[in-house]
């Protein structure tokens, strides 16, 4: 079951920004355990290895590749570089992205453009590159990291770029998937609810101004009908299943993982 085992995987931000799980360490690591030979992206080098270094320790195989994943350049000497390690890419897991709290009147033009770019166009480079590699093998399984706060909103704290840039992902992933159905080539959006990653306390606790850090968490685990927040492996789990064969009729649509977070009314993120 969940056999990847001659498989290649791109995971992109592979790495976290802090002591923990993120959802890209976690998938690197969790794809890994189940025999895929990992290609580690990620804009910083010493995350990118201290990922790699988890899963050789496991005797896993990983390389890592410094990327940032905004510039359609270095995407491009990625894939190449995978392709001659490898020989063969599988698996694409677009991973990285942000929020920054605004309404279209606070947020200034350039932080909108930088959501849409850091939260869309990043999975846009990494299919665009990508996307030839598997065509030519005839197969392929590719899976974008959205949100929550792509299907609702909150009326207490507004992230509008991030919540047009995660939604707009939900329209990506279909229309590529429907493009690529007959090729073999699979394409699904895994979608988080509050999950507690290191960048709660990295980026979230800095946004919200909460001198409570420990109170913020509280607050984010009462919000989730399950009563707590999710984790980095709750993603990478959701990930293994849709890039899995026994996932291979699964294609255009999304997994949610959010405790119930979506199914309960009213409320937000």
């Amino acid at each position: 079951m969940l056999n990847l085992a001659g498989k290649v995987a791109i995971v992109t931000g592979a790495g976290s920004v802090g002591p923990g799980w993120g959802n890209g360490k976690a998938t690197a690591v969790v794809l890994a355990r189940q025999g895929a030979s990992v290609f580690a992206l990620d804009i910083v080098e010493a995350a990118a290895e201290e990922t790699r270094s988890i899963i050789e320790a496991e005797g896993g195989i990983c390389a890592t590749h410094v990327c940032d994943m905004l510039d359609s350049g270095q995407v491009k000497a990625a894939v190449e570089a995978c392709m001659r390690r490898f020989g063969r890419i599988d698996i694409l897991v677009n991973n990285v992205g942000g929020s920054h709290p605004g309404t279209p009147v606070t947020m200034p033009e350039e932080v909108w453009d930088r959501q849409i770019d850091f939260n869309l166009k990043t999975a846009f480079l990494g299919c665009k590159h990508v996307l030839p590699v598997m065509e030519a093998q005839g197969s392929g399984a590719i899976v974008n990291i959205a949100s929550v706060a792509g299907l609702r909103t909150s009326s207490d704290r507004s992230h509008v770029g991030y919540s047009a840039s995660k939604a707009g992902l939900f329209g990506f992933t279909k229309s590529v998937a429907l493009a690529y159905a007959k090729k073999g080539i699979r394409c699904n959006t895994v979608v988080p609810g509050l999950m507690h990653t290191p960048l709660v306390e990295h980026r979230l606790v800095r946004q919200l101004g909460a001198k409570d850090a420990e109170a913020l968490i509280a607050q984010r685990h009462s919000k989730v009908p399950m009563g707590h927040m999710g984790t980095g492996w709750d993603v990478a789990h959701a990930v293994l299943f849709l890039v899995s064969d026994e996932a291979k009729y699964i294609t255009g649509t999304e997994l949610v993982v959010d405790g119930g977070l979506t199914a309960a009314a009213p409320g937000g993120v």
